[in-house]
């Protein structure tokens, strides 16, 4: 991800990832508010970067991910996930 001509490059086994946005809907068609999603605790995103460690994730793959093991970093303006 290039920002100003500055990429981010995880070190290690950490991948960082940008959240996706999504509409989730229960069985029974019933659509969850912004609130209700915060609520999951499994998250899909897209890889902007992985680290040097990991060798089976690629740039712009999706994956869920664990929220309670990743955490927030704000460079500039946009958000970016890192998670191990």
């Amino acid at each position: 991800m290039s920002n100003n001509n500055k990429i981010m490059k995880p070190i290690g086994k950490y991948i960082v990832v940008k959240d996706i946005q999504e509409t989730v809907t229960t069985e029974s068609g019933l659509i969850l508010s912004g609130e209700d999603t915060n609520q999951l605790r499994y998250k899909r995103a897209s890889v902007i970067a992985p680290g040097t460690d990991v060798s089976v994730i690629d740039e712009g793959d999706e994956l869920y991910y664990d929220k309670a093991h990743s955490f927030t970093m704000l460079i500039d303006t946009p958000s970016f996930l890192s998670v191990t």
